[in-house]
C-alpha cells in the first residue's frame, strides 16, 4: 500500500477540544447522576430518580449524546472539535430534561433512555469507543454477539478504532453477510491500523466481499493508509454501491493511482450529497480523476478535498467540474497551491452557487487576483453564507475593497478567518467597516496581518458590542503597547472575546512603531492621521457604545 505522508506545510497551532477524555467523561456522568437525583427546579417541577436509576440513565445519556457528537465531528470541516463539544453538552441537557419529563411526579414507572433518545440512534452498533485494540477471532466473536442476535435493529455499524486480524475477519464476515440488506450505514475507518499489508489486504477483502450487495447510503473507509491496492481490496463492495449519499477516504494515502481506482469503481454517484478526501498525496493527476468523480456527482452538498497536494492544474479541473454541482452548501480546499489561475477557475464556479453556506479557501496561493475574483464572485451568490475562510494566501490590501465589498453583502456571516495575509491597517479598516451591520458575527480572525493599533482598534470595536460574537484574534501582528494597552481597555467587560495577543511584536518587523511613536509631523505621523480620517465614523460609533 501506498505511505501516507502528512503534508507538511506549516499549519496554525489549534487545540484538539474532541473526544473528551475518560475522565472528563466520568466526571459528566456524576454530575448527571446527581441532577436526575438530587432536589432541583426540574426535578422538583417534573421528579427525580433515585440514585441507583439516575445513574444508570446518567451513563446512557452520556453514551448517547457521546455517539452524536462523535458523528458530528467527523463532518465537521474546521476540525477542532469545538462545535462537537457543544453539541455533546446540548444533547446530555436534552436528554435529561426529557427523561424527568416522561412520567409524572406520581407516575411510579421507570424511564429508560430508550424512549427518549432519537430511534436512529438506537439503531448504531459502535465498537469504536476506548483505547485502540487488535482484534482476534475470540474477541470478534463476543464484540459481535448483538449483531447475531435475531431481528435485531442494527442499521448502521461502526468498527472504528478497532484492527481487525485475518481471524476476526472471519468471524465478522458472515455476520455482516447476513445483515447487508438491513445496513445503511457503515463505519470502516481505521479498522486495520497496526496490520502488515497483506493482513490488511486479506481483511479488506473479506469485508468487501461480505458486504458486496448492500445498499448503503453512508461508508467510511478513511485512516486505512489505502492507496490503490487498498482502494481496489473493496471494489467488490464499491462497484456494487448504487445509493451511496456519503462517501469517506480522508488520510488514505490516496495517490494519483488511488484516486483513478475510486473514479473506476464507483460507477454511480447520482445520490452522493458528501464526498471528502482530505489529507491525501493526490497531486494533480489524481485531482483531475477524483473531478470526474465531481462531475457525475449533480446532487453533491458537501465537497472537501483539503491538504491534498493539488497544483493549479489539478485544482482548475476540480474547480471547473464543482460548477456543475449546484447544489453545493460546503466547500473545503484547504491547504493546496492552486495559485491564482486556478482561483479565477474556481471564481466561475462559485457565482453558480447560491446554496453556500461554508466556504473554506485557506493555503491555496490565491494572491490579489485570485481573491479579487473569488470575492467578486461571492458578492453576487451564496446569500446565505455564514463562514468564509481565506487565510494565509498573500493578500494584500489591494483586494481589501473587494473583500469588504463582498463581506458587506453578507448578513449572515458568523465566521470570517484572513490571517496569515498582509491586509494591514488599510485592510483592517475596510473589512471593520464592512462588518458593522453582521449581527450574526461570532469569529473575526485577522492574525498576522502587518495591523498596527489603528486597524486593530477598528476591528475590536466594530465587533464589540455584538450579542453572538466569541472571539476577535489579531494576535501576530504589530501593534503598539499602547495600542494592546487600547485594546484590553475596550474589552476590559468581556476579555474572554479578545484572543492572546503574545506573538504581537510591538516594534514591527523593524523597530517601525518605534520610530513612528517618536515622530511628530513627519511621514509616519501623516500616514496615522490618513488612517484616523479614515476611523471618524466608526470611532464616533466605537466610543458611544463604549
Amino acid at each position: 500500500m501506498d505511505a501516507t505522508t502528512p503534508n507538511s506545510q506549516r499549519r496554525p497551532f489549534s487545540i484538539k477540544l474532541w473526544p473528551p477524555s475518560e475522565n472528563t467523561r466520568r466526571m459528566l456522568v456524576e454530575r448527571m447522576t446527581n441532577n436526575l437525583s438530587s432536589p432541583t427546579i426540574f426535578t422538583r417541577k417534573y421528579r427525580s430518580l433515585s440514585k441507583e436509576d439516575a445513574a444508570k440513565n446518567a451513563e446512557q445519556i452520556e453514551d448517547a449524546a457521546f455517539t452524536i457528537a462523535s458523528q458530528h465531528y467527523e463532518k465537521e470541516p474546521d476540525g477542532d472539535g469545538s462545535s462537537a463539544v457543544q453539541l455533546y453538552a446540548k444533547e446530555c441537557s436534552k436528554l435529561i430534561l426529557e427523561i424527568l419529563k416522561k412520567s409524572p411526579k406520581t407516575e411510579k414507572k421507570e424511564t429508560s433512555i430508550s424512549e427518549v433518545v432519537p430511534a436512529v440512534q438506537q439503531n448504531l452498533f459502535d465498537i469504536s469507543k476506548g483505547q485502540r485494540a487488535f482484534i482476534e477471532a475470540e474477541e470478534a466473536e463476543e464484540l459481535l454477539k448483538p449483531l447475531k442476535e435475531p431481528g435485531n435493529p442494527y442499521s448502521k455499524i461502526c468498527f472504528s478504532n478497532r484492527s481487525f486480524g485475518r481471524g476476526a475477519a472471519r468471524v465478522a464476515g458472515p455476520i455482516l453477510a447476513s445483515l447487508k440488506d438491513q445496513l445503511m450505514e457503515v463505519d470502516l475507518s481505521d479498522f486495520v491500523a497496526g496490520r502488515v499489508e497483506a493482513e490488511a489486504l486479506d481483511v479488506m477483502n473479506m469485508f468487501s466481499e461480505a458486504l458486496e450487495g448492500s445498499s448503503l447510503k453512508f461508508l467510511n473507509l478513511s485512516d486505512n493508509a489505502l492507496g490503490e491496492k487498498g482502494v481496489r481490496a473493496f471494489g467488490k463492495l464499491l462497484q456494487s454501491q448504487t445509493n451511496l449519499e456519503e462517501l469517506f477516504f480522508i488520510n488514505d494515502g490516496i495517490s494519483q493511482e488511488a484516486a483513478r481506482a475510486v473514479s473506476e469503481l464507483v460507477p454511480s454517484t447520482e445520490k452522493l450529497k458528501v464526498l471528502h478526501f482530505h489529507n491525501n498525496m493526490t497531486g494533480d493527476e489524481g485531482a483531475v480523476a477524483i473531478a470526474e468523480i465531481v462531475k457525475r456527482s449533480p446532487l453533491l452538498e458537501d465537497f472537501r478535498c483539503s491538504s491534498t497536494r493539488v497544483g493549479s492544474e489539478g485544482g482548475s479541473a476540480l474547480c471547473e467540474a464543482l460548477g456543475m454541482c449546484s447544489h453545493l452548501k460546503k466547500l473545503d480546499l484547504r491547504d493546496n497551491m492552486f495559485g491564482p489561475e486556478a482561483g479565477l477557475v474556481l471564481s466561475k464556479a462559485l457565482s453558480k452557487h447560491e446554496n453556500l453556506t461554508e466556504v473554506y479557501l485557506s493555503y491555496l496561493n490565491l494572491e490579489d487576483e485570485g481573491a479579487i475574483a473569488i470575492a467578486n464572485a461571492l458578492k453576487d451568490s451564496a446569500p446565505s453564507l455564514g463562514v468564509l475562510e481565506m487565510a494565509g494566501n498573500d493578500i494584500t490590501e489591494e483586494a481589501a475593497p473587494a473583500i469588504a465589498s463582498c463581506i458587506a453583502a453578507k448578513q449572515f456571516l458568523s465566521k470570517l478567518s484572513l490571517g496569515e495575509n498582509e491586509l494591514m491597517d488599510e485592510g483592517a479598516i475596510q473589512i471593520g467597516k464592512a462588518l458593522r451591520g453582521h449581527n450574526h458575527l461570532k469569529e473575526v480572525d485577522m492574525n498576522t496581518n502587518a495591523l498596527r493599533r489603528a486597524g486593530a482598534r477598528v476591528l475590536a470595536r466594530t465587533v464589540l458590542h455584538k450579542d453572538q460574537f466569541k472571539l476577535l484574534n489579531v494576535n501576530g501582528n504589530f501593534i503598539s503597547e499602547e495600542g494592546v494597552d487600547e485594546l484590553k481597555d475596550i474589552f476590559k467587560k468581556s476579555p474572554e472575546l479578545l484572543a492572546s495577543l503574545e506573538d504581537n511584536d510591538p516594534l514591527g518587523e523593524d523597530g517601525d512603531d518605534e520610530e513612528e511613536e517618536k515622530e511628530s509631523g513627519d511621514e509616519g505621523k501623516d500616514g496615522e492621521d490618513e488612517l484616523e480620517s479614515k476611523l471618524k465614523n466608526l470611532d464616533v460609533k466605537g466610543d458611544e457604545e463604549s
